[in-house]
């Protein structure tokens, strides 16, 4: 906190206030909403974070802090409650993942496309997998994170976004829509995806991806077999030991390090620096493929910007697909009208400067 430092005593001293004041008229005093996410979890009781953070600033610094001056997330009040010893807890869990949702659409598909109530045994299954699953850390996980009733109610969301469901759809988010769409157009391909994923959930192979280890972007959330299967199959990518055997392999048969897409060729372009270099992309993405040893024969050589394009998002499509796309294109911008090109001593028009 760059607004001044607070003590487990002004904590202390702001959630009796809290208590005399009563949680709306304490709330209503300070201009603070209710929480929406993060509660403090003292004696028995929860207390707004960032609203209890802010007042106590003003025991040592003279004033509290407004809702505008802070941050209620992890990063700011709630990790400066945290080394005061607070325990944090959350109001609700969190938003459901990609990953997840493969795994309850699947027991959807397999039911009919039905939902199922928190008493049948496939959904107390599926509660246990989330929690193997692990997608968020506990200290984002509410009380019933991914419990049975949980788990239950998520089915019948799903259920009710099937274009055969007579009745109205009840509460859900985007992504439950998408995944449910996958399932519907990919239906082997989805279905294995969540094979995968409990196979691997349960026998330990497959562990959480948590946000410090996720190197993957916002372009590549839509992977088709969800986040954890997208980071293995990125694993078996980056296997520099494979992709060595790659290059030497292509080497050797005579032939060069070009893009398989493009034709892009690093050595070309880059010289010296850019000699011997290509990545590599599995031809046959892990959902469809398991986690069988890979062979040279599943590897494409490609450059950094066709293989960004291919895990933009689902369906991936094959280097010869990205080829074909390539191609096309090339012919379209073939037969466009040539726009002018500007040399170093042109004007820009008054509307571009």
């Amino acid at each position: 906190m760059e607004k001044g430092a607070i003590s487990r005593d002004d904590i202390l001293k702001t959630m009796r206030e809290y208590d005399e004041l009563g949680r709306p008229a304490f709330l209503s005093l300070y201009g603070f909403k209710a929480a929406r996410k993060f509660l403090i979890l003292h004696d028995g009781k929860e207390y707004d974070s960032k609203a209890i953070a802010a007042v106590a600033h003003k025991h040592q610094h003279g004033r509290p802090l407004t809702w505008q001056e802070l941050s209620g997330g992890v990063g700011h009040a709630v990790d400066w409650l945290k080394r005061e010893g607070f325990k944090i807890g959350v109001s609700r869990s969190p938003k459901w993942t990609r990953d997840e949702l493969i795994l309850a659409c699947d027991v959807v598909a397999r039911n009919g496309w039905q939902g199922l109530s928190a008493s049948d045994p496939r959904i107390e299954e599926l509660s246990e997998l989330l929690q193997l699953l692990g997608a968020y850390p506990p200290e984002e996980r509410a009380a019933e994170y991914r419990n049975r009733n949980g788990a239950a109610l998520k089915t019948l969301n799903i259920a009710s976004f099937h274009p055969d469901y007579q009745g109205t759809p009840t509460n859900g988010g985007r992504l439950d829509r998408e995944v449910l769409q996958d399932f519907l157009e990919r239906p082997a391909e989805m279905a294995q995806a969540a094979a995968l994923l409990r196979e691997g959930l349960r026998c330990g192979t497959l562990q959480p991806v948590s946000p410090e280890d996720d190197d993957s972007d916002d372009d590549e959330v839509g992977a088709p077999e969800g986040r954890v299967l997208y980071r293995r199959h990125r694993t078996r990518e980056r296997n520099k030991a494979l992709r060595a055997r790659k290059i030497t392999s292509v080497l050797k048969k005579g032939g060069i390090l070009a893009c398989e897409v493009c034709g892009f060729d690093f050595g070309a372009v880059y010289g010296e620096r850019g000699q011997g270099y290509m990545e590599c992309h599995h031809v046959v993405p892990l959902h469809e493929a398991g986690e069988g040893t890979s062979k040279l024969a599943d590897l494409a050589l490609i450059c950094s910007n066709c293989h960004r394009m291919i895990h933009r998002s689902a369906p991936w499509p094959t280097p010869a697909e990205l080829r074909a796309l390539v191609q096309g294109q090339a012919r379209v911008m073939a037969t466009a009208v040539p726009r002018p090109r500007l040399e170093a001593t042109d004007t820009l028009p008054l509307a571009l400067e």
